[in-house]
């Protein structure tokens, strides 16, 4: 950490060339004698990179920026606070600490905060940004956090732990085996200091995988911002051998989505051709899998087993997308131009044999304009096309 880029001018250069040609800046040089231009671009990418991920970070003065991996891998604020809402208690430590914005926001709920990172200058920079974010009941230890609890054999109501995926590792589906710490070799271990963990993963890895891996797993969060997921969230109680709930939550400027089953509940869709709506889950209850749930909660119809698509004749209220069906037709190209004169229409694709680029390239719609086309096969195994507008 060098404190020298904390200096009023060097501050000055960094903000007024935030939306400056990193490459430009480099060829030019650094106009401050204790920091080369390296430190300064970086700083300057990482500030850029928290602008709408980090805004507290960002609009608050004389920040230090860790490198840009470091921003990229944090959670966001959006997300940390919904954590934040997960806990409560006295005490908790967060084994994985990182650039600490998890613990910025558990120092809001928890009254004693322990954030461990291994990487002694993050720990550093850290330690420094809490001070200018006038947070006082935040410990910072820049040491392992397993072999810190080891060390200080102490009890905590809550554990965090936010495990890196392995370098090593290739593909996009993965394990929990995968990450560093490896949480389920260790959960036993954790428990004897805790009776309450929360673990943050990748929406990527694999979530009945991941319930076999780790036992005492008490509720499953899928966080979503704007329809993307971003984080799955495992909460874990020391001993809890009952019914495991899932949550789904599609986090929105102004409204939130949200959705929730037990993941051991017996429910059965009921299937029906296309009606008067049709509805699209969000990406949270896609990525959760809760396809029969979500016939059986809200009393809807899908179109085909594997289709995810539903259908209703009067409107309700949905986490997704809803739409009203104007036309169910069979694919052919000719009719579907006269449809869609404008030859402009938003597709989507489920259950279908064709791609979204097969399917432009074949009739020549464009993207865009007011009508909704949905691909799909319905409950007789035939594939059609829904032409819809969007309630």
């Amino acid at each position: 950490m060098n404190k020298a880029i904390l200096n009023t001018d060097v501050q000055s250069f960094i903000n007024k060339n935030l939306n400056e040609e990193p490459t430009r800046l480099i060829l030019k040089g650094s106009p401050f004698p204790q920091v080369n231009i390296q430190e300064i671009v970086e700083q300057i990418i990482s500030k850029k990179k928290c602008e709408k991920k980090l805004s507290v970070w960002f609009h608050t003065k004389s920040i230090y920026y860790p490198n840009k991996l470091n921003i990229e891998q944090t959670s966001s604020e959006i997300t940390a606070k919904y954590k934040a809402e997960l806990v409560s208690g006295n005490s908790l430590i967060d084994i994985t600490g990182g650039f600490g914005v998890d613990c910025f926001y558990f120092s809001k709920k928890i009254k004693n905060v322990t954030h461990c990172e291994i990487e002694s200058n993050l720990s550093q920079i850290v330690q420094y940004n809490y001070k200018i974010l006038q947070i006082d009941n935040i410990r910072t230890i820049p040491q392992n956090g397993l072999d810190y609890l080891d060390k200080i054999h102490q009890k905590y109501d809550w554990i965090y732990v936010d495990p890196s995926r392995r370098s090593d590792v290739k593909g996009k589906v993965f394990l929990l085996e995968d990450c560093l710490p490896n949480i389920p070799n260790n959960l036993d271990h954790l428990f004897q200091f805790t009776d309450n963990a929360l673990l943050k993963t990748s929406p990527l890895l694999d979530i009945s995988a991941s319930i076999k891996a780790l036992i005492h797993t008490k509720e499953i969060h899928v966080v979503a911002i704007n329809n993307e997921v971003k984080e799955l969230l495992f909460l874990l109680q020391k001993n809890y051998i009952e019914e495991i709930n899932i949550r789904t939550v599609n986090l929105k400027k102004e409204t939130s989505e949200l959705f929730e089953s037990s993941l051991n509940q017996d429910s059965k869709a009921s299937y029906a051709l296309p009606s008067n709506y049709l509805y699209e889950p969000n990406a949270a209850i896609l990525k959760a899998g809760l396809f029969r749930e979500i016939s059986s909660q809200l009393n809807i119809d899908k179109l085909h087993v594997n289709s995810h698509l539903y259908t209703s004749i009067d409107l309700i209220e949905f986490p997704g997308r809803r739409f009203r069906i104007v036309q169910s037709t069979f694919f052919d190209k000719k009719k579907l131009l006269k449809i869609v004169p404008s030859r402009k229409a938003n597709i989507t694709t489920r259950n279908f044999p064709q791609t979204v680029v097969q399917i432009r390239k074949k009739t020549g719609l464009k993207d865009g304009g007011n009508v909704y086309l949905f691909f799909t096969t319905n409950i007789h195994d035939k594939n059609i096309v829904l032409v819809c507008e969007k309630v």
